[in-house]
Order: structure tokens, then C-alpha cells, then sequence
């Protein structure tokens, strides 16, 4: 049963976050509900990327925009969901505008923006 010292090796299969998804991606159920959230993943990729593409850290864009760090914490790990409002100040506290797109679906989801 093993290698003689009567523990057993198991082989550990390593697998990246590419092909981890495209393994489960096969399975309807997960596809189904991955493709659910994307837009809510937009959202939160388009804050955090405007973020850092600004060079702030979450304290100082609280203190450009008055909203709380632990808010816009909060808006980046997805456990809060922002109102149109909410993102208008961040975007004017990072001396950007906000867009919202609506796309026809099957169209390329590269960008960060918001599709119906």
C-alpha cells in the first residue's frame, strides 16, 4: 500500500486559473451562473482599474470623493452594490466620467462597462 513506509503518495495536479475555468465552464450549471455575474464583475473591474490607473489607493480616493474607504472596499470585493450616483462621485473624484454602455449580447466583453 505506499512506498514501503506504509504512507501513500498521492500526485497533486497542478492547474492555473485558465484552465481551472475552462474545466468547469464545461458544466452548464457553472457556465449558466458565471455568465450571470459578469456584469457585476464589470463593474467592479472598471473601479478598481480606474483606481489604480489613477495611482490611489482606496484612502485617497475616499478623500477626493467623501465616500468611506471601507465603502469603496466594500464596492471593489462585491458586497456592496453602488447606485449610478455613487459611481458619478468616484468617477469626478478620479477626474473621470462614467459610461455606461448597453451592448448586443454575443459582443466582446474586453471592456469594463455595463451590457444588458
Amino acid at each position: 500500500m505506499g512506498s514501503g513506509n506504509g504512507q501513500e503518495r498521492k500526485q497533486v495536479s497542478v492547474m492555473n486559473l485558465k484552465d481551472y475555468k475552462k474545466e468547469k465552464m464545461k458544466d452548464p450549471a457553472f457556465a449558466k451562473a458565471y455568465e450571470e455575474i459578469q456584469p457585476e464583475m464589470n463593474v467592479i473591474r472598471a473601479i478598481i482599474e480606474a483606481r489604480t490607473s489613477q495611482n490611489l489607493t482606496q484612502k485617497q480616493l475616499a478623500e477626493k470623493t467623501g465616500i468611506a474607504q471601507t465603502e469603496i472596499s466594500r464596492l471593489e470585493n462585491g458586497t456592496r452594490n453602488p447606485s449610478i450616483r455613487l459611481l458619478q462621485r468616484l468617477a469626478e473624484g478620479m477626474g473621470m466620467v462614467l459610461d455606461v454602455q448597453f451592448k448586443p449580447k454575443g459582443s466582446s466583453q474586453a471592456t469594463a462597462t455595463s451590457k444588458g
